[in-house]
């Protein structure tokens, strides 16, 4: 690079740009970062670690390349994803496996990201470790399965100035960008928001436990004990746990309730919820939740309910945004995405962002005409007007944002979901599980969300 700079100095300067802590005009320019390589570990190498891993190869980034991946269950994952980076050796990648991330951490001397997909009470250890290190981590959400662990990450991020990014791929996915920059904040299509409910069911066979095959080699249980286990069947579904995990809730719930506080711009002052373990035996956290939440917004209050169910799939998953003009609906499944105009609102006011390509008229649905003999007394509102979200993504959904994670190594972009941000989630959501078990409301006050 014509900068002077060593390797390790630049990614240290760029990694200031990510957090938003320098800022300089030439240091985005074509001469510095996209030649240089960086070198990324996976740290965690079961199902959601081999997603993210696909969507990183997939996209095909110059300078990315996998040298090291680490997990406990070095017969199965292990071994699995390691064959598989051999595979790709003629492109710098290597295939070095560990079962100690201490020892991954000690031994790997050109490391500069990991990406850790370990199951949530992991996170804080994980985390913190790899950036005391001085490498920026990408780590999947929930952020921590304890206020306390996601605390101590944002400290460390500080401390280091290491980039943290939390797996909230939503943040960096262009149609909830599109979304929220042009529909909701420059267009205002929705007026003011007061109502959002969303949610996300689950069939009953999707949420089943799942159980080791006989033909598949199970990990020693001294070394499930040292890692917090008691057996295989909690580590296979360590969700379910409360010592290891959050539940539906925080698994499943967390991505949705991340996109109300964006949305709206503001953190709930309190939750109401509902929940138990009123269907799957055997299990610790709720299987069946129903949250409300209250926001202070600068246009007036919101009232949003969230649920997760895991005995039906009716619906699937999708956020709705309520408005006193329109309605958002969105799901991270592509074929869901529509905002429609209430029937009162005169389609003049919206036909400039649909010539703008901001929304799809063509593809939406005729509002019906109102009935000049309608009774009055029956209120009922006119049909609302559908129209299309007008963009669309094609790419695996983590793919955008591990592209701003390290986009923002490389200083070219900030951060979608940074340390703070996260935390803020977290405390969102992990105080759904303890107002079900108080029964009662939780009045949140603005300082719990900060570090």
């Amino acid at each position: 690079m014509k900068s002077g700079l060593n390797r390790r100095e630049f990614l240290r300067t760029s990694a200031a740009i990510g957090t938003g802590l320098y800022v300089s005009g030439k240091a985005l320019g074509a001469d510095a970062p996209n030649k240089d390589v960086i070198n990324v570990a996976l740290l965690g190498a079961g199902t959601q670690g081999q997603v993210l891993m696909d969507a990183l190869i997939s996209a095909k980034e110059p300078g990315i390349r996998f040298v090291a991946v680490c997990d406990i269950w070095k017969d199965f994952n292990l071994r699995k994803v390691s064959r598989r980076l051999k595979q790709w050796e003629s492109l710098g990648y290597r295939s070095t496996a560990y079962t100690d991330y201490k020892e991954m951490l000690d031994t790997e001397k050109d490391l500069d990201a990991v990406i850790i997909a370990t199951p949530d009470f992991w996170h804080a250890e994980h985390s913190i470790a790899c950036m005391e290190k001085g490498l920026h981590v990408y780590c999947e959400k929930e952020m921590s399965n304890t206020i306390e662990g996601a605390r101590r990450m944002v400290q460390t991020q500080r401390k280091t100035g290491k980039l943290l990014q939390i797996g909230h791929q939503r943040r960096s996915n262009p149609r909830y960008i599109h979304c929220y920059d042009k529909l909701i904040k420059e267009a205002k299509l929705l007026g003011r928001i007061t109502t959002i409910n969303g949610q996300w069911n689950r069939s009953k066979e999707s949420c089943m436990d799942i159980i080791l095959s006989e033909k598949t080699p199970a990990i020693e249980q001294a070394v499930l004990n040292q890692y917090g286990f008691k057996d295989m069947k909690q580590f296979l579904n360590w969700r379910w746990y409360k010592e290891l995990g959050g539940g539906p809730i925080v698994d499943l719930g967390s991505h949705q309730i991340d996109i109300y506080s964006w949305f709206l711009g503001a953190n709930p002052k309190s939750v109401i919820a509902g929940g138990g373990t009123d269907y799957w035996k055997g299990h610790e956290w709720y299987d069946n939740v129903m949250a409300i939440y209250e926001y202070d917004t600068s246009e007036g209050p919101v009232r949003a309910f969230y649920q997760t169910g895991t005995t039906n799939s009716a619906n699937g998953y999708y956020e709705c945004f309520m408005g006193d003009e329109g309605t958002l609906v969105i799901s991270e499944a592509s074929s869901r995405g529509s905002i429609y105009r209430e029937g009162w609102v005169e389609e003049a006011k919206w036909d400039p962002w649909a010539v703008k390509g901001y929304i799809d008229k063509s593809k939406g649905k005729l509002v019906a005409e109102k009935k000049d003999d309608a009774v009055l007394d029956v209120r009922e509102s006119i049909p609302a007007a559908e129209y299309k979200i007008s963009v669309t993504m094609t790419d695996p959904y983590h793919t955008p944002h591990l592209k701003n994670f390290f986009n923002a190594i490389r200083g070219t972009e900030k951060l979608n979901c940074p340390a703070e941000v996260g935390y803020e989630t977290a405390v969102t959501v992990l105080k759904v599980n303890e107002a079900v078990q108080k029964a009662n409301r939780l009045e949140l006050k603005p300082e719990e969300f900060k570090v």
